[in-house]
């Protein structure tokens, strides 16, 4: 998985897909798995096991029915309304095929999603407001507004990926599919932009052809830690 199929802010996001480097990172870095499930509930945005198993049924079936944000059905739809209605049938009938045995097998990713609520709620919300209060002395108001400020900004965000990248942008990869190559995504998610080739090739972690990390800085975390468990890979 990339690192558990990014991580929040810029980097949970790009650490959720499948790829046998990736495998190689988390096993070579023994407290990886329990720092991406830290940074993944920071992020609010559902535990590791929906986020993957949803992003695994896009990918499937993308741009159908059975795709959670199926981009044909509109900016609105693909950006937040998928998360305001019923998901379609095909969702839930398609998306019993899709393969989560790896995820299912992971004590931690289960551990996770067991106490998701709890985890998230913490590290959130209350940890980045209590942090500032205690020992910078910042007005708890202000900082509680901040912390409401981030999350939102972060959800529209990766919402751009859904929405914007899938909609606007060039297809030098495959011109047959929405996805597209969006800079500007790119640089609000930390390289999460270069859609047409992440679905033309969805394979490779690092999501671009880029041979630098100028507009992929998720990439270059991942790469990082593979420099720290470098013996295994």
């Amino acid at each position: 998985m990339k690192l558990y199929n990014r991580l929040p802010s810029f980097f949970w996001r790009h650490c959720r897909r499948p790829s046998p480097l990736v495998s190689q990172v988390l096993q070579g870095n023994p407290p990886t798995p329990h720092l991406i499930a830290i940074l993944q509930a920071m992020a609010c945005q559902n535990s590791i096991h929906e986020w993957c198993r949803d992003h695994r049924v896009h990918h499937k079936f993308t741009e159908t029915n059975a795709d959670p944000h199926n981009a044909l059905r509109g900016f609105f739809f693909s950006h937040v309304g998928w998360l305001l209605v019923k998901k379609h049938d095909d969702v839930k009938t398609k998306g019993k095929s899709v393969y989560l045995t790896d995820l299912e097998e992971d004590p931690v990713v289960m551990f996770q999603k067991k106490y998701f609520v709890p985890l998230t709620l913490f590290f959130c919300f209350i940890l980045p407001w209590y942090i500032p209060v205690r020992f910078w002395g910042e007005e708890r108001w202000l900082c509680w507004n901040m912390v409401l400020w981030r999350y939102m900004l972060l959800l529209n965000f990766t919402w751009c990926v859904n929405s914007v990248a899938h909609l606007w942008g060039d297809r030098p990869y495959d011109k047959n599919i929405n996805p597209a190559e969006s800079k500007l995504v790119s640089v609000l998610t930390g390289g999460e932009g270069w859609h047409n080739y992440h679905h033309a090739f969805p394979w490779d972690y690092k999501t671009a052809e880029l041979p630098t990390y100028g507009y992929n800085w998720s990439t270059g975390f991942i790469d990082f830690l593979r420099g720290l468990g470098g013996h295994m890979v």
